[in-house]
């Protein structure tokens, strides 16, 4: 029996405790299955999970379309997110970042209209734009919001001083950064200053892009079409091996908990507090309601005091170019 879904806030916007991550129903984690990812965010809303995360650059364009097709219909029951900054061309090609004011506005039109909706409930920037000052962008997000086109504000890869500034343009409901048991770079400064301003955290890529199911031991348990080898530096052979081992004492305590690896991962960021919300990414129900399945896994202090003890930073960087993270 799958848990009840309990809401947690990010600042002042409810959403589901989980969300779900869209990106890899249409880009990067090996080929998509538009009927079957369709399927699984429909399930999702039955399950109570309402929050979902997508962004321009997914595809690209093409997740939005997707998500679109999926909440047709269905626009109340939903929580929709969407982010803008990391600019592409339709061919997939890279062109760099861009928080510059009209682009802003420009991105946000093309993602109403790919997502079929007449409002954005939390819209981000994917990424800090270091040649914009922060004040120009947030600046021009907050008239999405006074146009009725958004309704909250975001930011993700931001560092602490660049979320102050944000701040004290229009109130920012959310940060959106990488955080996993063995991904914990924002605790010393991030998470201490977004809890001082009032801004809730989502957790993406909790499951550290699939390590931490344990289903990824070998470059070889990835598809041909799957890019995560390519672009991501803890899926080199050398670190995949030693961030399998680190799996390896998750697994070990998951199988005194009656639960999987992954539940007991994504148990672990539950409980670091109320205002942070994981988006676990799938394009499968099965996966999908194991990831729900987190909900119901307790953490005693032992229990989080012993993976704090056994699970280390993970090997490799996690993006091949750092430069654009964490300003």
């Amino acid at each position: 029996m799958l848990p009840i879904m309990q809401t947690r806030h990010l600042g002042s916007l409810t959403v589901s405790a989980m969300g779900l991550g869209c990106m890899g129903m249409s880009e990067f984690y090996g080929p998509g299955d538009e009927a079957a990812s369709i399927a699984t965010i429909h399930r999702a809303l039955e399950l109570g999970c309402n929050f979902l995360d997508s962004a321009d650059m997914y595809g690209p364009f093409t997740n939005e379309v997707l998500v679109g097709k999926a909440v047709a219909g269905r626009r109340d029951e939903v929580v929709l997110a969407t982010k803008f900054g990391n600019e592409r061309r339709p061919d997939g090609s890279w062109i760099g970042i861009n928080g510059r004011p009209e682009y802003v506005r420009a991105a946000c039109d093309a993602s109403l209209a790919r997502l079929g909706t007449d409002y954005i409930d939390l819209y981000y920037q994917h990424r800090v734009d270091t040649t914009v000052p922060i004040e120009d962008t947030v600046g021009a997000m907050a008239e999405l919001v006074q146009a009725g086109k958004v309704r909250h504000l975001g930011l993700s890869e931001a560092g602490a001083q660049t979320v102050r500034r944000a701040q004290a343009i229009h109130p920012i409901s959310a940060l959106q950064t990488e955080y996993s048991l063995f991904t914990r770079d924002v605790e010393a400064e991030i998470l201490p200053t977004v809890r001082e301003l009032g801004i809730g955290f989502v957790a993406y890529s909790p499951l550290g892009r699939g390590i931490l199911t344990g289903s990824i031991k070998h470059a070889a348990d990835l598809s041909e079409s799957d890019s995560r080898a390519a672009r991501f530096p803890r899926f080199a052979a050398d670190n995949l091996a030693k961030n399998a081992a680190l799996v390896g004492n998750v697994e070990q305590l998951a199988a005194t908990k009656g639960c999987t690896p992954g539940q007991l991962a994504l148990a672990w960021v539950l409980a670091r507090g109320d205002d942070v919300v994981p988006i676990p990414g799938t394009k499968r129900r099965t996966y999908l309601e194991e990831n729900l399945g987190a909900l119901d896994v307790q953490l005693t202090a032992a229990d989080i005091a012993w993976l704090d003890e056994n699970i280390g930073r993970a090997a490799g960087d996690r993006y091949a170019d750092m430069r654009t993270v964490n300003r």
